[in-house]
């Protein structure tokens, strides 16, 4: 049994029920902030080609939702969530949409950024579709800026998976 905290995290998903990261004990995780009206929400197809490639060997990908950076997700949580799957055929888990900094931002994320700052030592999100990689024991491995797309990281995920 893992000692990481990331396990005891457990997020409202999209539907408002409780998403236990407990249950992700032994996979490997991308957890993503994400918009659907922002010039990286074409990255919702390269993550769901991802899902779809590694999902079964054992990568989990999350998507929380922000409205944050220049109101580029409005809509509600249900309303989100029928735009990744009508646009994107997003089959991954979404979450009810939070922020990821600020005076408000969700514990997930005030984790997330204590374990792995971006650039030049930066903490908080800088934009949407900045992604965390979690190894298969808790632990955060990578942090990639918004520009880093899903598919250029595929040969991480692979590592990992293969740990």
């Amino acid at each position: 049994m893992s000692t990481s905290k990331f396990y005891t995290f457990a997020p409202t998903a999209s539907n408002g029920e409780s998403f236990p990261f407990s249950q992700l004990e032994g996979k490997v995780v991308l957890i993503v902030n994400t918009a659907s009206k922002c010039g990286f929400t074409k990255q919702f197809a390269e993550l769901e080609d991802l899902y779809k490639k590694y999902h079964d060997q054992g990568l989990e990908i999350i998507g929380f939702p922000c409205n944050q950076f220049a109101s580029q997700d409005p809509g509600s949580d249900s309303e989100i969530v029928e735009f990744c799957k009508l646009n994107y055929g997003v089959t991954f888990p979404i979450m009810k949409k939070i922020d990821v900094n600020g005076e408000h931002q969700d514990p997930v994320y005030e984790w997330l950024k204590s374990q792995k700052s971006g650039l030049l030592g930066f903490k908080g999100i800088k934009w949407n579709f900045e992604k965390f990689l979690i190894d298969k024991k808790g632990n955060v491995v990578h942090r990639y800026s918004s520009v880093k797309t899903p598919s250029a990281i595929a040969g991480d995920i692979e590592k990992l998976l293969k740990e």
